[in-house]
This record gives structure tokens, sequence and C-alpha cells, in this order.
């Protein structure tokens, strides 16, 4: 897996960032939209700079006097040109560009040497010219010359000065309506090859347009972080309130999210996947709503001076519009994704050149999820299968033993815990194939979590005692941190552990104490000192279940699970039971929490979304399969796009976890997005399969139902999104910390 960029690239992206900074600054944007320049909004001289650093070239053919560079150097450039609202339709130009050379030949070599050194501008249209002659172009109003379809044919449309009308639009572009079918044009090529040529451009503009939003997005993002550092309202910075901080981070996960199905479409073109051509759809038709959306969110952080010219916001936030709407209603490209998952269309694609971004997990991975799959095959029975559940419930001690006994019951954990060295690659992999499996109750994730702190913290005793048996998976262990009254605020714990000889005397209430009827131990947080700051006196204990003074009262969810409440009446435990320094008991749960941090909930998003696809095509509508219908594949579009969403975030946590890399929050926004998503389209799913979907009948209909009552507990443990928001305000923004 890698999400880092070549030397080269890195190079190039800077290259340009820099050059983009100076001569593409509001300044300038302001200028070119100005009514000294006609108010065309083109910047000649950025322009002619853009053309000299040789991005015009980038993605023309070495032979034709191009750079030979592949898109995905394409993709980063546009970021950057998206960040500084470059004035100019260089995404257009780019792929017009590339067409020339491919499909002109020698009698467009002076057009096309003309356009790569900055003294014409060509520019593409986006619809068949055959059927609408008079069209919107992207650059018309400064466009020597268009590349379009026409029928059957691939033509270049000179356009004169007379042909090109200024006209005010939204955000001062260069954008105008040209009729096509009254200019001269030249067939460049004809025939299903120059088609498939043509339509591959079109797909590429589609990326580089995407990337470009994503770029103005965050960018957009970063001024109103920026702005909320500074503003004050009631006497606090504004970006304390939770009311500011947490819709900027929504909006964060939104642009990555779309810059990252850019790079998965790239990376699928590369690959020969059947999943580029609706990933292409899906990016562009994202971007779109994530860089409205965000700019949008950040213009209201500014308040009523985001109204005003004087501020920059107003810019990406007329621009994010202006930009992708030449191609229509952005909700047709989740109509087009639709048909490319449930229709057969296909896609035309570009070539993707080299792509040094890779979401491949390894040889080993691969490894021990064929090692895993084949234990199940071997071994675990259809009745074992029957009990399979995300929940506690679905603890099966026969499928837990045989996963001890194998040496994968803790993969990736240390040797002397895991009984064997597996890389944090082949372990991420092994803990998908279990959720594949259907198998991944918490009480073995929890299990590898005390067995890490006690192998970290715990005394000889515990390593001893205690520690083989859970890594034997002969005993399980459930978490005791959160109490009645405290909820998510752990560090308000109260319940008491005394001095009592050489020992510990426990006494308080825990809640949400899943797995304790399951389990032999409990790691538990107890107060140790009222006379500090909260989150100083408390201390981590290991406490035995089945000890005296424990009861556990069961508490029942409408999610088919089990939690309990448990009471500790003068439990006592030795010292060494302890985990860690008295009153250190933060340290070593925040051990245990950085373990926890970091998933999503994709796998079970795809187990959702294959199930509400096997709906549709049982529900007849109209006669026909519900899943021919526009709107069925519309909603089942936007579940893909959120689950790739999920899985590409998953997978920048990660990485960035195992290689070490500077880390902006991507676990808690994995977490998030993925929750509230998870959330927000198991919803909408039983909405589209109802009134099926209300059924608990064995199958799709059952688990569809499951996923949405799944769903509701998952934006709330492992820390609520809330929490998650304020991690990703303050670590991805720079904004300061919303909670006290």
């Amino acid at each position: 897996m890698n999400f880092d960029l070549t030397d080269d690239q890195e190079m190039v992206r800077d290259t340009f960032a820099r050059f983009l900074d100076d001569n593409s600054s509001t300044l300038r944007v302001r200028a070119a939209m100005s009514a000294e320049n006609g108010g065309t909004g083109f910047d000649a001289g950025l322009w002619r700079g853009l053309a000299e650093m040789g991005a015009l070239a980038m993605r023309v053919p070495e032979e034709a006097g191009g750079m030979g560079l592949g898109l995905f150097d394409a993709v980063l450039l546009m970021e950057e040109a998206g960040r500084t609202l470059a004035s100019g339709p260089l995404a257009e130009s780019l792929v017009a560009a590339r067409l020339i050379a491919e499909l002109g030949g020698e009698g467009q070599a002076d057009l096309l040497g003309r356009q790569l050194g900055g003294e014409a501008v060509v520019t593409i249209a986006l619809t068949d010219m055959a059927d609408e002659p008079r069209q919107w172009i992207a650059g018309g109003l400064v466009a020597d010359a268009v590349i379009a379809r026409r029928g059957n044919d691939v033509v270049l449309v000179s356009v004169p000065a007379s042909a090109r009308h200024a006209e005010e639009s939204l955000a001062s572009t260069p954008l105008a309506e040209i009729d096509l079918g009254a200019l001269e044009a030249a067939v460049l090529a004809s025939g299903s090859d120059a088609l498939t040529a043509f339509a591959g451009g079109i797909e590429e503009w589609k990326m580089l347009m995407a990337s470009a939003l994503a770029g103005l997005g965050r960018e957009a993002l970063r001024l109103g972080a920026a702005y909320a550092c500074e503003r004050k309202a009631f006497g606090q910075l504004i970006g304390t309130f939770q009311g500011i901080s947490h819709p900027l981070a929504d909006r964060l996960c939104d642009v990555d999210g779309a810059k990252f199905l850019v790079w998965k479409a790239v990376r699928d073109i590369f690959d020969g996947s059947d999943e580029a051509g609706p990933t292409i759809s899906l990016a562009l038709g994202y971007a779109c709503e994530a860089a409205a959306s965000s700019t949008a969110q950040s213009l209201h952080t500014f308040g009523g001076y985001g109204l005003t010219t004087e501020y920059d916001i107003y810019l990406f936030n007329l621009r994010a519009k202006a930009w992708p709407l030449v191609i229509g209603d952005p909700q047709l490209l989740i109509e087009e994704a639709g048909r490319r998952l449930y229709a057969g269309e296909q896609a035309s694609l570009p070539a993707s050149g080299d792509v040094p971004i890779e979401f491949d997990m390894g040889d080993e991975a691969r490894a021990v999820c064929a090692e895993l799959d084949a234990l199940f095959t071997a071994n675990v029975t259809d009745e074992m299968r029957a009990k399979f559940h995300y929940s506690w419930e679905g603890y099966v001690p026969e499928v837990h033993k045989m996963l001890a006994d194998n040496n994968l019951l803790f993969p990736g954990f240390p040797k002397e815990i895991s009984g064997r060295t597996i890389s944090p690659y082949a372990r991420i992999a092994a803990m998908g194939e279990l959720e594949k499996q259907g198998y991944n109750t918490p009480g073995a994730n929890v299990a590898a979590m005390v067995s890490m702190i006690i192998h970290k913290f715990g005394s000889d005793e515990l390593k001893a005692e205690v520690l083989p048996r859970i890594t034997g998976g002969d005993a399980l262990c459930s978490l005791g941190y959160s109490e009645p009254g405290a909820g998510s605020d752990v560090f308000a714990a109260q319940c008491k552990a005394t001095p009592d000889g050489n020992g510990w005397r426990i006494d308080g209430t825990k809640m949400f104490t899943s797995g304790a009827n399951l389990a032999d131990y409990v790691l538990m947080l107890c107060r140790t000192n009222n006379e500090v700051a909260k989150h100083k006196g408390l201390t981590m204990f290991i406490v035995p279940l089945k000890a005296d003074g424990v009861t556990i009262q069961p508490v029942y969810t409408f999610q088919d699970e089990r939690t309990n409440i448990t009471f500790y009446d003068g439990v006592h435990i030795p010292d060494s039971w302890r985990l860690g320094e008295v009153d250190g008991g933060v340290k070593t749960m925040s051990a245990a929490l950085e373990l926890e941090h970091g998933g999503g909930f994709s796998k079970v998003i795809k187990q959702m979304l294959h199930a509400a696809v096997e709906l549709c095509g049982e529900i007849k509508s109209g006669g026909k399969p519900l899943i021919d219908k526009t709107h069925a594949q519309v909603r089942l579009a936007r579940t893909t796009a959120h689950l790739w969403i999920s899985d590409m975030l998953t997978y920048r946590a990660q990485w960035s976890s195992v290689e070490k890399k500077p880390n902006f929050a991507f676990g808690p926004m994995a977490k998030m997005y993925s929750s509230e998503k998870f959330l927000t389209d198991s919803r909408d799913l039983l909405d589209l399969t109802a009134p099926l979907s209300l059924s608990k009948r064995d199958g799709a209909a059952g688990l569809l139902n499951q996923c949405y009552r799944h769903a509701q507990g998952t934006t709330i443990y492992g820390g609520t999104s809330e929490v998650h928001r304020s991690m990703v305000a303050e670590r991805g923004l720079g904004l300061p910390r919303t909670r006290g």
C-alpha cells in the first residue's frame, strides 16, 4: 500500500504550487475578473507562464513535443490549480492538447505548437455538436479552436473573434455559448477509434475537474478555519464552538473523499478494473457537491463578512459552481454511475501512465486471508455460522479457540502474544477476511487490546496467570470505562478503588460493559484520587468478573445485542492486578485507545449494499425489477461512492500508521465518515427496498433490516461522532480545542 508520491512528482507538484501561489494569487484572480481586463476571467500572463513551465504539454506524448506524463501527474497539477483558482480553461486545454497530438497529425502541428507555447487556446466541447450545435464552452470566450465530436467524426472547430461573445457569468470565467455548427470545422479523425479517443478525453476531463474541485474545497476550508482561529465572539475564538468546527470537519472528510475517488479512478484504469468507469462518474459528481458545500460552510464561518467582496472566500464559492456546471446537472453524473454499475454501460478510458499510489496489501496478506478462509471452510459448521453476529452475541467459543490454536486470534500483535509474526498490512487484511467470513465479534478485539495492555503494563503475576488464558483463547475480557452518568467522558469516572491491605477494594458501577456476561475479566478504570485534577486521579485494573461482590445485569438494545450494567460492591483484588502506576490510568488507557482507533465500517457497508442490490433485483416496480429503475440505480450508486470513500479514508489511516507518516486525525476521519454514512445509507436503502426491508426473514432483507439497527450504534461506540469531529477539526484543520 502506498499513498506517497514519487520524488519527481513531489518536485513537479511543489514547483507548480509555488508558481501558482505567485501567479494565481487572489489578487491576480480578481484582476482577471475586473472590468479593466474586460471581465473575461482569463489571465493571459498566467497562461503563458503555465506554458513555459510545461503545464500545457504535460499530457502530450514526447514524440509530439510534449512531456509525456501520466494522468496522475495531471491530477496533481489540477489540485493545485483548483486551490489557487487558476484563471483559464486548464483542464480543457490539457485534454485538447492530447487529442490534437493523437488525432491531428502533421496537419495540426502548427496549432499544437502554438497551444503548447501559450499563444493559442484550444478547448473542448462536452456534448456531441451533431445533437447540440450551439452549446456552452469552457474557455470559449478566449478560444482559438474547439475540439468536438460531430456524429461519427472528431472535428476541430475554428473560432474567430466574431463568434466569441462576452456575457456575464456566475464567476466571471471565460465561459461562452458558441454556435459551433455555424463555424468552419476540420475533421481530425473518424470512426470508432476516433470516437473512443474523444470519449476517453471527456472521462479525463471529469477526473481533472474533480481534482480541481477537491483542491478548491480544501483551500476554502483552510480559509474558514484560519478565520475561526482569529475571530472572537462572546469572548472566545469562534473555532472553539462545535457549531463552527464540526461542520467544517464534516466537509473536510468530503473534499478528501472526492480527491481519493479521483485517485482510485486513476489506479482502477491502471489496473484494468471494471470499477474505473463508475468511479470517474462518482468522483466528479461527488466533488461537485463537496466543493459547493465546503465553500458554503466556509463562507458561513465568516458570517456577514463572507458575503462581502472584500474577503476572498466568495471567489471560491462562485467558482465551485462555475467550473463544473458546463457539463450540466451534476446529478446526471450519479445517474451515469448508476448505469455503469447496474445497467452495463461501458466507459471509454484514457491511458493512465505510471501510477505510484497502491492500495494492495501484498502477497503475505493474500496468503493469510487464504489460510483463514481454509480454516473456516474446513472447521466452521452451519450451526456455528448461524450464531455469527456483529456484536458480542456472535461469540462462538469453538471459532475463538480455533483461531487461537492457529495463532490467528490476534494477528499482527507481537509474537509473544499472538504466536507468530505477521506484517501490519497482513494483519489489516486478516481482520478484513474475518469480517468477510462474518465473524468479527468484539470479543476477540477486546481480548487483543487487553492482552497488549497486560503485556506492556502488567505484573509478573498477571503475565503468568491471566495473559496465557487470554492469548490461548480460553478467556475473554470486557471493558469497564463508561459509567451511568459519564458516557464518553471517561475522566469523570467515580467507581472507586481504595487501598485495602496489600490490595484494593473496588466499589461502584460501570455501564455498557458489553460481554461481561461472557468474559472472565474486565479492564477497569477507577478513581483513586479525588485531590487532583479528574484526569490525574485514575488508575487501571484487571478485575475478575467472577469475584465476590460483582453483579452483572443485562441491558438489551434494539440492535439484537446485549450489553450490561455491572455493580462492584467491596470487590477485593491484589495490587499485582493493577496496570501501570497509581493515578497513571490515563497513560494506560491511552495505549488501549491507540489500539482501538483507526478502523471504519466499510466492510459492513459493502455487505449492506450487496443486500440492497439483491433486493432491488427481486422487487418488481411497474412490472420490471427495481434495479432497472433510474432512481434505484442513483441511490445504490451514492452508497457505492460512500463505500469507496470509506475504504480510501481507512486505507490512508492504516498506511500512515504503518509507515509512521504524519497523521492529521486520519483514523477519526475514517471512523466518523464511515459510521455516519452507514447510518444515513442504511436508512435510505431501507426506504428504497420497503416494505420487504421491514422483514427479519433470513437473507438480504434480514441483513438490511439488521444494518439499519446496527448503524445507530456505530456513531456512538468507539467514540461518538462528536468526539471524532473535534479531533478532525483540531488536528486536520488546526482549530482550537472544542472540549474542556
